[in-house]
């Protein structure tokens, strides 16, 4: 009898272990998940109520009211439509020309999906992110490049993230190309470069602030002697756009510069070895070379800072108070205005759409990269 006791135990044993070490981890892992649970999908859970509801400050207390969807209505149909896409008119020819471009790549892409046999649902979805990246250039060529039109909050929040990001990759790629060399007093602008992101946003935008005065500002002899003396940067709107994106570049362009130097410096010396040995150029080394080794660098370099680029608040609310108008003014600063006007619900529809809009582009450049990813690696 205890032989058979014995012999039938060890396999319930091994079962009731087996499941202990199956359990063991989720065991371990649940508190975290739920703290990182909490931490982020609750609030994201709150604003999405938040954004269907209407709250009212009343004697006793808050009332909140659910209301659907009216608060998008009122942002994408209603009375902040102005404010969200701007003035829209009839597209100049360049404008009609690019959103030509467009809709061809997009209707390629579709195409390529068609043919590459892909699955229904990656057909469709090329289609309505298609039918979305027309929609949107169509917003931007109906305001930025049309005689009558005026940019509203969404537009000016991509030609910032465009526009900044364009040139601070440019121009940090290029003062880190400068610092890879064996150039006398290159440790000394590696410590100069970076000081501008050491300096708050706000800090950046009171810079920019004094710096753009062209009456009491420490660059008067310069506005004078080139004749913009009685220019108000903060009342032109193109101008007052430009101060922005000029601050925005300065600040930001240093983080665009050490991680590509470090990327540049962690490249294998032996392609550029024989490449030299073979008479290649310096272009086409750096084209089929360096390009290809830093692109992994630079995919995920670029998605960071585009993820970062549209909450830009800080330097168009020191700057110019959003002005003149609503020249300047980002979703998120736009937000943060209704916000202070106690409409919490549109506030939250805001930063809804934003949300949205990041995705689908973060989404869309990933997927753009993917391919070329692939054959580098």
């Amino acid at each position: 009898m205890a032989t058979l006791t014995s012999t039938a135990n060890p396999p319930a044993t091994r079962a009731r272990a087996s499941r202990s070490e199956r359990l063991a981890p989720a065991a371990f892992l649940l508190p975290a998940v739920l703290v990182v649970l909490f931490v982020s999908i609750f609030p994201l859970l709150l604003s999405l109520f938040l954004s269907l509801s209407r709250l009212r400050f009343e004697a006793g207390g808050l009332k909140v009211q659910f209301v659907g969807l009216d608060n998008y209505r009122k942002l994408l149909f209603g009375s902040e439509q102005k404010v969200l896409f701007g003035t829209l008119a009839t597209p100049s020819l360049i404008g009609w020309a690019v959103l030509a471009i467009v809709a061809f790549l997009a209707l390629a892409a579709v195409y390529r999906a068609i043919r590459d046999a892909r699955s229904g649902r990656a057909v469709v979805g090329r289609a309505l992110a298609g039918m979305a990246l027309i929609g949107l250039t169509y917003l931007v060529v109906a305001s930025l490049l049309a005689p009558e039109g005026r940019p509203g909050t969404m537009v000016v929040t991509m030609l910032y993230v465009v526009v900044g990001i364009t040139l601070q990759y440019l121009i940090g790629l290029g003062l880190a190309l400068l610092c890879a060399q064996q150039l006398p007093g290159r440790r000394f602008f590696r410590v100069v470069f970076l000081l501008p992101m050491m300096i708050t946003p706000v800090g950046v935008g009171y810079l920019f602030r004094m710096l753009a005065d062209t009456n009491k500002g420490p660059l008067e002899p310069l506005w004078v002697a080139l004749g913009m003396q009685d220019f108000a940067w903060s009342n032109n709107a193109w101008g007052a756009r430009i101060a922005v994106m000029v601050g925005d570049i300065w600040q930001w362009t240093p983080f665009m510069f050490i991680v590509l130097l470090a990327a540049l410096e962690a490249q294998e010396v032996e392609p550029v070895e024989a490449a030299i040995v073979d008479g290649a150029s310096n272009w086409d080394i750096f084209r089929h070379i360096t390009l290809p080794a830093i692109l992994p660098v630079s995919t995920t370099l670029i998605l960071i800072r585009m993820i970062e680029a549209f909450k830009i608040i800080d330097l168009p609310n020191i700057l110019t108070n959003g002005g003149p108008g609503t020249a300047t003014e980002t979703m998120t600063l736009y937000a943060y205005r209704i916000w202070r006007a106690l409409d919490i619900g549109g506030s939250a529809a805001i930063a809804y759409l934003l949300l949205f809009l990041v995705t689908f582009f973060a989404t869309l450049y990933v997927r753009a990269l993917r391919g070329r990813m692939s054959t580098v690696r």
